[in-house]
């Protein structure tokens, strides 16, 4: 499913009454399938790109159109997957329940056929497709911020969505934990056919997942920078951050975002 972003922009009132950029136009074309990454500064203006793609604010102008069609409120086929998974998971319900919820909530129903109990057996497939087998019945408290975070995945993918946007996923978790999330969001992806955008302060990180890289100018001042990222996939945590086109990228971007 395709994105195109047309001369996108969000202006704020300050609590004083003045005018707030929040996001200069943007123009961007995304292909179905991609795996984009949105890098730069605090308050460059990511979280607000990425809302206004979701369609959970509005813009001031431009638009954003989703398999060709505008965003003018959340779309079905789109979901997110917020930073803090503390506040975005229903802690009086379980595991299970959770992802369950994401189900009653889906775009295309997830078929079993054959299988009695189908929604049982979905919401069971997609814990242990990220990684937690057997936690149905367990509460969120019960989890690491790691675990959590698979859950609210989880819960996404319950959706069967064919845009998933993540804001800041994985910045939260320690980094070993950050390395098998990001492994695992590639399975993921792959497996089912998603287009991905990604936001997150850490270049490594972009590069290591995408096929693109978005900078954005500081104090939302629109794109600063839009790279190509042609590694061999499938990526490997150690042998891709240490191929020199890596680190050529690596280099260049982060010189460029230090001398902005």
């Amino acid at each position: 499913m395709s994105i195109q972003i047309t001369s996108l922009s969000k202006r704020y009132k300050s609590v004083l009454g003045s005018d707030v950029v929040g996001l200069s136009p943007v123009s961007l074309s995304l292909r179905e399938g991609g795996l984009v990454s949105i890098v730069g500064r605090s308050g460059c203006g990511k979280s607000t790109l990425l809302r206004l793609i979701a369609g959970l604010e509005q813009p001031s102008s431009g638009s954003v159109a989703v398999n060709g069609k505008n965003v003018m409120r959340p779309p079905a086929s789109v979901r997110y997957v917020f930073q803090n998974y503390g506040e975005s998971l229903l802690p009086w319900r379980t595991v299970g329940n959770n992802v369950r919820f994401g189900l009653r909530h889906s775009h295309r129903p997830i078929s079993l056929p054959g299988i009695e109990n189908a929604r049982e057996a979905i919401i069971d497939k997609l814990l242990d497709e990220v990684g937690l087998g057997g936690t149905a019945a367990r509460y969120p408290a019960e989890l690491s911020g790691g675990m959590q975070q698979r859950v609210a995945i989880a819960r996404a993918l319950a959706a069967n969505p064919e845009v998933l946007l993540l804001d800041e996923p994985f910045s939260a978790v320690d980094a070993l934990s950050r390395a098998t999330l990001q492994d695992l969001l590639l399975g993921l992806w792959k497996d089912h056919a998603l287009t991905v955008v990604f936001v997150t302060h850490d270049i490594d990180e972009a590069l290591y997942l995408s096929d693109r890289v978005i900078v954005l100018a500081p104090c939302g001042q629109g794109i600063q920078m839009d790279v190509d990222v042609p590694l061999p996939r499938p990526r490997n945590q150690i042998t891709t951050r240490q191929d020199p086109t890596f680190l050529e990228l690596r280099r260049d971007i982060l010189s460029y975002v230090l001398a902005n």
